[in-house]
């Protein structure tokens, strides 16, 4: 690379001034690190406009002053929550999307809410879940989720960190040493607080800020696919009664070329589903919290493959650095206590999604046209994943994504017909109580529902429903002998 495109590439970063001033730092650094810089091709280097902001998000998270790092460094938490949250919140904001909920928007969801609610009391025995939902743009959702995010990654983050510190001190040894001890800006020599002349307090420094800008920018670009604020299965939001983030569901509508409103109705449906469940449920989000952090500590970092890629660290390769704190790439999930900890994390999902359906099947099936195309779709896209999500899997390891929806959605179904929906709302009371999966049976399996042989016939339920009185005891279809 010619240095005059490097020189160049300063000024159109960081504008004329501080450009120049960044340049000048440039050509006081060792020649060996210089001409390693000089030596990639100029393709290579990041846009300017997505340099200029992630500087505004490192000033946003505290991170645009020494005294800024000095005080992350200091910080016991694995993770800097404050950048990530800016991270997160610039990609939210970006582009042309909406940085406001206008009435009309508002109006129509909090309309759907009242509907939906009075739909749902005629199908579940559990009452609405307090307060009020939110009508919410991209960025109210990351500024509600990212702490609650934050937490379920801080295992991980820590294991990073320790392995980190632990491949610089151990297997790199020389690799990165010496010790800074201030950059030149312009003129001015700028000096560096002590505790950060040492390279392998800033290696620590990098491993909390990586972590964090990996954290912003996958919870940045979930809030653009999200839809609601149970849409990974699990209560994430502050506000119990939840809420939908109104520019994700009217580009939804347009995806799927159906009415605003149906679509509105159906997603405030299947969330304040979810909201009575989890307001009524005191035990369940604790229960997923706690598998959610039994599976993260369980997590193990394979030392060899992050020494691979921090082999290029001296050369300031930005890719190698942040691979290095990637799970794809240098992740152990793969322990006993692990498998047994996702197992039940997908069966309690399966069961809270099955449930949710069933209980969204019910109330709507006379007032939305298109419920069965719009249940569809969103058993496909839970069971897929989009790509945000995936993102986000790299960074906790984990799927939240159900496996088995449709066969515990046949269970619920079943217990409701034979049972009620007050025997069915019921099993909720205690994990103990819950309903058993059929491959989840064992030896035992005899005695469970068995829906996959046992086909609803869904004009039947319509019909029957329409001349219940809402309270799950209406006329039961006579069942023919096995």
């Amino acid at each position: 690379m010619d240095e005059n495109v490097l020189h160049q590439w300063f000024l159109s970063c960081f504008g004329p001034v501080q450009g120049e001033m960044a340049w000048r730092q440039f050509a006081e650094l060792p020649d060996s690190i210089r001409g390693q810089m000089l030596s990639q091709d100029a393709d290579q280097l990041p846009d300017p406009s997505q340099m200029q902001a992630l500087m505004q998000a490192f000033a946003g998270g505290g991170m645009g002053s020494f005294g800024g790092m000095q005080a992350s460094m200091e910080d016991d938490g694995p993770i800097n929550v404050k950048l990530a949250r800016s991270i997160a919140l610039q990609q939210a904001n970006a582009g042309q999307g909406a940085h406001t909920v206008t009435a009309q928007d508002s109006e129509r969801m909090h309309r759907a809410v009242s509907g939906a609610n009075l739909w749902l009391d005629t199908t579940t025995d559990f009452d609405p879940a307090p307060g009020e939902s939110s009508a919410l743009t991209r960025a109210a959702w990351v500024e509600d989720t990212i702490d609650e995010w934050a937490k379920f990654a801080a295992p991980v983050a820590a294991s990073m960190n320790d392995a980190l510190a632990a491949v610089i001190s151990e297997r790199l040894g020389d690799a990165i040493d010496g010790e800074i001890t201030g950059m030149f800006a312009g003129p001015v020599p700028i000096p560096i607080p002590d505790d950060m002349k040492d390279p392998r307090q800033l290696m620590k420094l990098f491993a909390k800020t990586s972590y964090a800008m990996q954290l912003g920018q996958a919870a940045g670009a979930m809030s653009k696919e999200v839809l609601g604020s149970f849409d990974q299965g699990i209560a994430l939001l502050g506000n119990a009664a939840g809420g939908l983030i109104m520019e994700n569901v009217e580009d939804y509508a347009k995806s799927l070329d159906l009415d605003v409103t149906e679509v509105t109705e159906f997603l405030a449906l299947r969330e304040q589903a979810h909201a009575r469940l989890f307001a009524s449920v005191p035990w369940l989000m604790p229960r997923f919290s706690a598998l959610i952090g039994k599976y993260a500590r369980g997590i193990s970092i394979d030392l060899d493959a992050m020494e691979e890629q921090l082999r290029d660290a001296s050369a300031l390769d930005p890719e190698s650095l942040a691979g290095a704190v990637n799970l794809t790439n240098v992740g152990i999930t793969d322990t006993e206590e692990q498998r047994e900890a996702l197992r039940s994390i997908e069966t309690l999902l399966a069961l809270v999604e099955g449930w949710v359906d069933t209980v969204l099947w019910r109330a709507g099936m006379a007032h939305l046209p298109h419920l069965d195309q719009l249940r569809e779709m969103t058993r496909r896209e839970r069971a897929v994943g989009g790509p945000a999500e995936l993102t986000f899997e790299s960074l906790l390891g984990l799927q939240l994504r159900p496996k088995r929806i449709r066969e515990a959605a046949d269970l619920w179904e079943r217990i409701t017909r034979e049972q009620g929906l007050e025997a069915r709302d019921a099993m909720w009371s205690h994990p103990d109580l819950l309903p058993v999966l059929p491959q989840e049976a064992g030896e035992d399996e005899a005695e469970q529902p068995k829906p996959k042989g046992d086909r609803i016939d869904w004009d039947a339920e319509l019909s029957k429903l329409l001349d219940d009185d809402g309270s799950g005891e209406g006329p039961q279809e006579e069942q023919p002998a096995d």
